[in-house]
């Protein structure tokens, strides 16, 4: 596993991460021994940064309390990023943080079921914010008492992430970014790495598209990517990720050989962003980890991103990707 400097945190954090929003069932539903396994077949695999959120789960709040006991006697072993601003969301019950008080209830409530008293890294989960001064002044105040090392925001807009790093506070910034999606790499990462703030990619596969075992004739079941998928437009959108899945599949076996491209793909960017690949298995969270032994050159860089930008071209990739 290859380690990197996490921005201005002083956090030193594995390539891979593991994302947590699937242990809560709303991926579909897995069992609570799997559930945990999977998160000690990541330890097991050199990964020691794993992310969360009080709202991932059914009900919310599983993912913690499920990491929280997959960390018993391990809690030195990891760095925490958990997020608040979204409990209820789904069930159109979203509680409002209009408090420094009520950001700092959640938080505590977080702390609570994930059996720790400290968490290394608080993200705001409202990625459209206009106004995040509560939460500026909650999270410096938990961050001044230890109980939060450093924090930032997840969001895919520039403007909310310019708004958070109005005092040059914002540590962190969490982000979707992958082969199928490359925006951040105009604006958002280059103003990450002008302000020194650390990059967490979520979705480096795609919504799992990049694993390759999904079709146009696909019927997702589990509650989000069901939800996602829903309308006419959102297929369309849908399927012409998949034809670029196609094209990729001429260089990249589905599977292992797959995942392994799409998350190194993430992990080479020079901003040097951490990827918290989600995993429902020991076997997939082993396979994502092993994925951060290397990244790819800039030249497969290149050629990965030419073959999904023209229909054309036959790239060529070296036998290891």
């Amino acid at each position: 596993m290859l380690y990197r400097d996490f921005g201005k945190t002083g956090l030193n954090v594995s390539a891979i991460g593991l994302g947590t929003w699937n242990i809560g069932n709303q991926w579909g539903e897995i069992d609570e021994d799997t559930a945990l396994a999977t998160v000690h077949a990541a330890l097991d695999h050199g990964v020691n940064i794993i992310d969360t959120a009080e709202s991932y789960g059914i009900p919310c709040g599983l993912s913690e309390e499920r990491l929280g006991r997959a960390l018993k006697g391990k809690r030195d072993r990891v760095h925490i990023i958990t997020k608040v601003g979204r409990w209820g969301r789904r069930s159109g019950q979203t509680v409002p943080m209009t408090t420094v008080d009520m950001v700092r209830l959640c938080v505590h409530a977080s702390l609570y079921r994930l059996r720790t008293d400290y968490i290394d890294v608080l993200l705001c989960h409202e990625g459209k914010i206009e106004d995040p001064s509560v939460y500026l002044e909650a999270f410096e105040q938990l961050k001044q008492q230890g109980t939060i090392g450093a924090y930032g925001i997840s969001t895919d807009q520039l403007e909310a992430l310019e708004r958070f790093n109005v005092q040059g506070t914002c540590g962190v910034v969490e982000l979707d970014y992958s082969l199928l999606n490359r925006k951040p790499e105009k604006k958002m990462l280059p103003y990450c790495q002008e302000h020194g703030i650390a990059v967490v990619a979520r979705g480096p596969l795609g919504k799992g598209l990049l694993s390759g075992k999904y079709s146009t004739e696909t019927v997702f079941t589990d509650t989000v990517r069901a939800e996602w998928y829903e309308t006419e437009g959102d297929r369309e959108k849908l399927n012409s990720r998949l034809a670029k899945v196609e094209r990729l599949k001429t260089v990249a076996a589905p599977g292992e050989a797959m995942v392994r491209t799409a998350i190194q793909f993430v992990t080479s960017h020079e901003c040097q962003p951490v990827t918290i690949p989600g995993a429902k298995s020991p076997a997939q969270a082993a396979m994502n980890a092993q994925a951060g032994d290397t990244t790819l050159t800039p030249s497969d860089r290149a050629a990965l991103i030419k073959l999904l930008k023209d229909e054309t071209v036959n790239a060529k990739l070296p036998a290891a990707v």
